[in-house]
């Protein structure tokens, strides 16, 4: 078969319109911002900041999420997702990479906390841009295509090992910091320049004109009422909550457990998150065009599954096992392509569009709210054990699991109903 006839290829050549603007300027974003992540946390802990502390960072960072997450619907319903974007992103990733990058103590990590979390208006106004004029048939390859354009960071990971090596830790991720500002403001501009606000962007604009911020909150409480009695979006909050408790608890403590406990020299950490990159970027290509027409059950499932395993080897791990920590990030990253793409296309496709920045918003709120403790508490684990965070991971995984078997009965049951109903 051709490569140009490759579903996930002619998808991506015949995109048009505000998903192609997101989908190409998306490596901008995603090559500093997952070149620095890996290491975040050791160049605190090289900082001087002890484990609980990252994890308050964490923490604070979730407080200002939840902050800025219930100002999002009204803010891209009143001013437009297009310009929310810029402003949000901007503000939500320039200035705390600044931050980052002159860090002296944990202080400025807390102020940069309470500055990323405006990234929550930013990514609701981003993913309604990003749907809202797209068919819907073509979702699942679309959030494919953001996912594999933030691995080709995958590609220039190994230069951070080698830039560790040469400047050490600390110097490297400073001009990573710096790196990640430059380009992630001109990633916000181009996004700008050439995307156009989205139809229903245009009504909703429209219908707040005359309308205050204080006032569009207030009408939360009708669109939060709608939301529960949906079953289907309460399944899908049910999972995204437990895939965003994981990733936050990964995120943080993966390097702490391989360079502290694991004891892998921190110039070859950047290894795994390359490796991951790649097996992912081979995932999307061979085995996503098998899946993404059957039901979300069987993947999702497959990648929880995935996670388990790979979890329950990280955290088993003699010191400096290269090949079961390098089997371990090829299962976690398989884990995260089955069952990502899946939940992003759920989140959409279960939601009210008439009221998706809203509903977005409150969903949003909901998962970090849930999600704020569990920061502190893996931090306070870590510190009694580095494994501890991971065993809590496997732990909500296995609710994952059940969530997902349970979110498919419901949506059998709502498809029979439908099918009666017509019939």
């Amino acid at each position: 078969m051709s490569i140009r006839n490759h579903p996930l290829v002619h998808t991506l050549l015949h995109l048009k319109g505000n998903a192609r603007a997101c989908v190409i300027t998306e490596p901008l974003w995603g090559i500093p911002y997952f070149l620095f992540m890996p290491y975040a946390s050791v160049y605190m802990l090289a900082l001087g900041i002890k484990d609980a502390q990252i994890g308050l960072v964490t923490s604070i960072g979730m407080v200002s999420q939840i902050f800025f997450a219930i100002l999002s619907g009204a803010l891209a319903d009143k001013l437009g997702r297009r310009k929310v974007a810029f402003m949000f992103d901007t503000l939500g990733w320039a200035i705390p990479c600044l931050l980052w990058a002159i860090s002296q103590n944990v202080v400025y990590f807390i102020i940069a906390a309470v500055f990323n979390g405006a990234w929550r208006v930013g990514m609701t106004a981003w993913t309604c841009l990003l749907v809202e004029d797209t068919n819907p048939d073509l979702l699942l390859d679309v959030y494919s295509w953001i996912y594999i354009s933030g691995l080709l960071a995958a590609f220039f990971a190994p230069l951070t090992g080698l830039f560790i090596h040469s400047f050490s830790l600390i110097p490297t991720m400073r001009g990573l910091y710096i790196f990640g500002m430059v380009f992630m403001t001109t990633k916000f501009i181009i996004l700008y320049k050439i995307s156009r606000e989205t139809k229903l962007g245009i009504i909703r604009m429209q219908e707040t004109r005359n309308q205050g911020l204080f006032s569009m909150l207030g009408e939360y409480k009708s669109v939060f009422h709608k939301v529960m009695r949906t079953p289907g979006t309460l399944y899908t909050i049910g999972i995204l909550l437990v895939v965003t408790i994981c990733l936050t608890i990964t995120n943080t403590f993966w390097s702490v457990i391989v360079t502290e406990k694991i004891h892998i020299p921190a110039q070859y950490v950047a290894l795994f998150p390359f490796a991951r990159s790649v097996t992912m970027l081979f995932f999307f290509f061979l085995v996503m065009p098998r899946i993404s027409e059957m039901h979300f059950k069987k993947p999702m499932l497959s990648g929880f599954v995935l996670y388990i395993v790979s979890q329950s080897i990280l955290i088993s791990l003699p010191e400096q096992n290269y090949v079961l920590l390098l089997l371990s990030t090829v299962l976690e990253a398989c884990g995260y392509a089955a069952l990502n793409p899946m939940l992003d296309k759920m989140l959409v496709v279960t939601v009210d569009a008439n009221e998706r920045a809203r509903i977005m918003a409150i969903i949003y709120v909901i998962v970090i709210i849930l999600t704020t403790p569990f920061g502190f508490i893996a931090g306070e684990l870590s510190s009694i054990n580095r494994n501890l965070p991971f065993v809590l991971n496997i732990s909500i995984f296995i609710i994952g699991g059940f969530l997902t078997w349970f979110a498919s009965r419901s949506s059998e049951k709502a498809a029979l109903v439908e099918r009666e109903a017509g019939f």
